[in-house]
Protein backbone atom coordinates (compact mmCIF):
# COMPACT_ATOMS: atom_id res chain seq x y z
CA UNK A 1 0.00 0.00 0.00
CA UNK A 2 2.80 2.40 0.92
CA UNK A 3 4.57 1.67 -2.35
CA UNK A 4 1.35 2.49 -4.22
CA UNK A 5 1.10 5.95 -2.57
CA UNK A 6 4.78 6.71 -3.04
CA UNK A 7 4.49 5.78 -6.70
CA UNK A 8 1.74 8.34 -7.30
CA UNK A 9 3.00 10.99 -4.85
CA UNK A 10 4.50 13.19 -7.54
CA UNK A 11 1.34 12.93 -9.66
CA UNK A 12 -0.77 13.95 -6.66
CA UNK A 13 1.35 17.02 -5.93
CA UNK A 14 1.18 18.16 -9.56
CA UNK A 15 -2.58 17.61 -9.60
CA UNK A 16 -2.95 19.63 -6.40
CA UNK A 17 -1.08 22.62 -7.78
CA UNK A 18 -2.92 22.48 -11.10
CA UNK A 19 -6.22 22.44 -9.23
CA UNK A 20 -5.15 25.44 -7.15
CA UNK A 21 -4.21 27.39 -10.28
CA UNK A 22 -7.52 26.56 -11.97
CA UNK A 23 -9.49 27.62 -8.88
CA UNK A 24 -7.48 30.88 -8.72
CA UNK A 25 -8.11 31.64 -12.40
CA UNK A 26 -11.83 30.95 -12.06
CA UNK A 27 -11.99 33.15 -8.97
CA UNK A 28 -10.32 36.07 -10.77
CA UNK A 29 -12.52 35.61 -13.83
CA UNK A 30 -15.64 35.84 -11.68
CA UNK A 31 -14.54 39.02 -9.91
CA UNK A 32 -16.23 42.17 -11.25
CA UNK A 33 -13.73 44.55 -12.91
CA UNK A 34 -12.64 47.43 -10.69
CA UNK A 35 -14.31 50.73 -11.46
CA UNK A 36 -13.22 54.14 -10.24
CA UNK A 37 -15.62 56.53 -8.60
CA UNK A 38 -16.61 59.74 -10.35
CA UNK A 39 -16.17 62.26 -7.56
CA UNK A 40 -18.80 64.92 -7.02
CA UNK A 41 -18.48 67.92 -4.66
CA UNK A 42 -20.91 66.35 -2.19
CA UNK A 43 -18.48 63.43 -1.77
CA UNK A 44 -15.48 65.58 -0.81
CA UNK A 45 -14.40 67.19 2.46
CA UNK A 46 -16.39 70.45 2.57
CA UNK A 47 -13.25 72.34 3.65
CA UNK A 48 -11.86 71.76 0.15
CA UNK A 49 -14.97 72.72 -1.83
CA UNK A 50 -16.46 76.11 -2.56
CA UNK A 51 -19.63 76.62 -0.53
CA UNK A 52 -21.71 77.09 -3.69
CA UNK A 53 -20.92 73.52 -4.78
CA UNK A 54 -20.80 71.49 -1.58
CA UNK A 55 -24.17 69.83 -2.21
CA UNK A 56 -23.70 69.17 -5.93
CA UNK A 57 -24.19 65.44 -6.58
CA UNK A 58 -23.65 65.01 -10.32
CA UNK A 59 -22.30 66.43 -13.56
CA UNK A 60 -19.15 67.88 -12.03
CA UNK A 61 -16.38 68.70 -14.52
CA UNK A 62 -13.09 70.59 -14.47
CA UNK A 63 -13.85 74.10 -15.76
CA UNK A 64 -12.16 75.71 -18.75
CA UNK A 65 -8.86 77.35 -17.85
CA UNK A 66 -6.17 79.56 -19.32
CA UNK A 67 -2.79 79.69 -17.57
CA UNK A 68 0.89 80.25 -18.42
CA UNK A 69 3.47 77.48 -18.15
CA UNK A 70 7.20 77.40 -17.43
CA UNK A 71 7.97 78.24 -21.06
CA UNK A 72 5.68 81.25 -21.22
CA UNK A 73 3.12 79.34 -23.27
CA UNK A 74 -0.62 79.64 -22.74
CA UNK A 75 -2.02 76.33 -21.49
CA UNK A 76 -5.76 75.66 -21.69
CA UNK A 77 -8.07 72.69 -21.45
CA UNK A 78 -7.37 72.12 -25.16
CA UNK A 79 -3.82 71.03 -24.31
CA UNK A 80 -5.40 68.27 -22.21
CA UNK A 81 -8.19 67.32 -24.59
CA UNK A 82 -8.63 63.52 -24.76
CA UNK A 83 -5.96 63.12 -22.07
CA UNK A 84 -5.97 61.60 -18.64
CA UNK A 85 -3.95 63.72 -16.27
CA UNK A 86 -2.75 64.12 -12.70
CA UNK A 87 -3.04 67.58 -11.16
CA UNK A 88 -1.75 69.16 -7.98
CA UNK A 89 -1.22 72.54 -6.29
CA UNK A 90 2.16 73.73 -5.03
CA UNK A 91 4.52 76.69 -4.84
CA UNK A 92 8.20 76.78 -5.69
CA UNK A 93 9.35 78.28 -2.37
CA UNK A 94 7.44 75.77 -0.22
CA UNK A 95 9.96 74.16 2.18
CA UNK A 96 7.76 71.38 3.57
CA UNK A 97 5.57 69.03 1.54
CA UNK A 98 6.15 70.47 -1.94
CA UNK A 99 9.64 69.03 -2.49
CA UNK A 100 8.29 65.56 -1.63
CA UNK A 101 5.26 66.04 -3.87
CA UNK A 102 7.43 67.26 -6.74
CA UNK A 103 9.79 64.30 -6.39
CA UNK A 104 6.86 61.88 -6.46
CA UNK A 105 5.34 63.66 -9.44
CA UNK A 106 8.72 63.35 -11.19
CA UNK A 107 8.66 59.60 -10.45
CA UNK A 108 5.19 59.41 -12.01
CA UNK A 109 6.50 61.36 -15.01
CA UNK A 110 9.12 58.64 -15.53
CA UNK A 111 6.43 55.95 -15.36
CA UNK A 112 4.18 57.65 -17.95
CA UNK A 113 6.87 58.97 -20.30
CA UNK A 114 5.72 56.65 -23.10
CA UNK A 115 2.00 57.13 -22.48
CA UNK A 116 0.81 59.60 -25.10
CA UNK A 117 -2.58 60.13 -23.46
CA UNK A 118 -1.39 60.78 -19.90
CA UNK A 119 -0.05 64.14 -18.69
CA UNK A 120 0.70 66.13 -15.52
CA UNK A 121 -0.41 69.60 -14.42
CA UNK A 122 0.89 71.54 -11.40
CA UNK A 123 -0.71 74.85 -10.38
CA UNK A 124 1.10 77.49 -8.35
CA UNK A 125 -0.89 78.81 -5.39
CA UNK A 126 1.45 81.83 -5.15
CA UNK A 127 1.37 83.11 -8.74
CA UNK A 128 2.57 86.55 -7.60
CA UNK A 129 5.88 84.88 -6.67
CA UNK A 130 5.98 82.07 -9.23
CA UNK A 131 6.72 83.97 -12.42
CA UNK A 132 7.48 82.20 -15.68
CA UNK A 133 11.20 82.59 -14.97
CA UNK A 134 10.81 81.14 -11.48
CA UNK A 135 8.79 78.19 -12.80
CA UNK A 136 11.38 77.55 -15.52
CA UNK A 137 14.20 77.53 -12.96
CA UNK A 138 12.22 75.12 -10.79
CA UNK A 139 11.37 72.91 -13.77
CA UNK A 140 15.02 72.60 -14.76
CA UNK A 141 16.04 71.78 -11.19
CA UNK A 142 13.35 69.09 -10.83
CA UNK A 143 13.76 67.42 -14.21
CA UNK A 144 10.40 68.44 -15.65
CA UNK A 145 9.71 67.11 -19.16
CA UNK A 146 7.98 69.97 -20.99
CA UNK A 147 6.09 67.54 -23.22
CA UNK A 148 4.47 65.77 -20.26
CA UNK A 149 4.27 68.22 -17.38
CA UNK A 150 3.14 71.84 -17.22
CA UNK A 151 3.87 74.01 -14.19
CA UNK A 152 1.40 76.87 -14.47
CA UNK A 153 0.91 80.35 -13.06
CA UNK A 154 -1.61 83.05 -13.84
CA UNK A 155 -4.41 85.13 -12.36
CA UNK A 156 -4.74 84.27 -8.66
CA UNK A 157 -8.54 84.43 -8.65
CA UNK A 158 -8.67 82.05 -11.62
CA UNK A 159 -6.34 79.55 -9.91
CA UNK A 160 -8.28 79.87 -6.66
CA UNK A 161 -11.57 79.11 -8.41
CA UNK A 162 -10.06 76.14 -10.22
CA UNK A 163 -8.68 74.80 -6.95
CA UNK A 164 -11.90 75.21 -4.99
CA UNK A 165 -14.61 74.76 -7.64
CA UNK A 166 -13.02 72.27 -10.03
CA UNK A 167 -10.29 70.20 -8.37
CA UNK A 168 -11.62 70.48 -4.80
CA UNK A 169 -8.06 70.45 -3.54
CA UNK A 170 -7.20 73.49 -1.41
CA UNK A 171 -8.40 75.18 1.75
CA UNK A 172 -9.01 78.88 2.14
CA UNK A 173 -7.42 80.51 5.18
CA UNK A 174 -9.54 83.65 5.01
CA UNK A 175 -7.00 85.96 6.67
CA UNK A 176 -4.67 87.06 3.91
CA UNK A 177 -7.08 88.15 1.20
CA UNK A 178 -10.13 86.89 -0.66
CA UNK A 179 -8.23 84.36 -2.77
CA UNK A 180 -5.60 83.06 -0.37
CA UNK A 181 -5.11 79.30 -0.49
CA UNK A 182 -3.64 76.61 1.74
CA UNK A 183 -2.76 73.84 -0.65
CA UNK A 184 -3.07 70.22 0.36
CA UNK A 185 -0.85 67.24 -0.47
CA UNK A 186 -3.50 65.88 -2.83
CA UNK A 187 -2.80 64.58 -6.30
CA UNK A 188 -5.99 64.51 -8.37
CA UNK A 189 -6.63 61.98 -11.14
CA UNK A 190 -8.73 63.43 -13.99
CA UNK A 191 -10.22 61.44 -16.85
CA UNK A 192 -10.66 62.32 -20.54
CA UNK A 193 -14.10 63.74 -19.80
CA UNK A 194 -12.56 66.14 -17.26
CA UNK A 195 -14.08 64.30 -14.30
CA UNK A 196 -12.27 63.75 -11.00
CA UNK A 197 -11.62 60.03 -10.51
CA UNK A 198 -9.38 59.93 -7.45
CA UNK A 199 -7.52 61.78 -4.68
CA UNK A 200 -4.13 60.63 -3.39
CA UNK A 201 -1.62 61.80 -0.80
CA UNK A 202 1.24 63.08 -2.94
CA UNK A 203 3.73 62.67 -0.08
CA UNK A 204 3.02 58.95 0.48
CA UNK A 205 4.72 56.37 -1.74
CA UNK A 206 1.99 53.80 -1.07
CA UNK A 207 -0.59 56.33 -2.23
CA UNK A 208 1.47 56.93 -5.37
CA UNK A 209 1.36 53.19 -6.05
CA UNK A 210 -2.42 53.27 -5.60
CA UNK A 211 -2.64 56.21 -8.01
CA UNK A 212 -0.66 54.32 -10.65
CA UNK A 213 -2.87 51.26 -10.18
CA UNK A 214 -5.99 53.40 -10.57
CA UNK A 215 -4.48 55.01 -13.65
CA UNK A 216 -4.16 51.55 -15.18
CA UNK A 217 -7.83 50.87 -14.36
CA UNK A 218 -8.79 54.17 -15.98
CA UNK A 219 -6.71 53.40 -19.07
CA UNK A 220 -8.41 50.02 -19.39
CA UNK A 221 -11.82 51.70 -19.33
CA UNK A 222 -10.93 53.41 -22.61
CA UNK A 223 -9.91 50.19 -24.34
CA UNK A 224 -12.36 49.02 -27.05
Amino acid sequence: MLSFFSKYKFFGIVLFFLSAIIVYLFYNALQPPKKLLVYQPSMVNPELVDSTLQYKKKYHRIADFSLINQNGETITQENYKDKMYIADFFFTTCPTICPIMTKNMADIQEKIKNESDVMLLSHSVTPEIDSVAQLKKYALEKGVDDTKWNLVTGDKKHIYELARKSYMAVKTNGDGGPFDMIHTENFILVDKERRVRGFYDGTDTKEIERLLQDLEVLKQSYQP
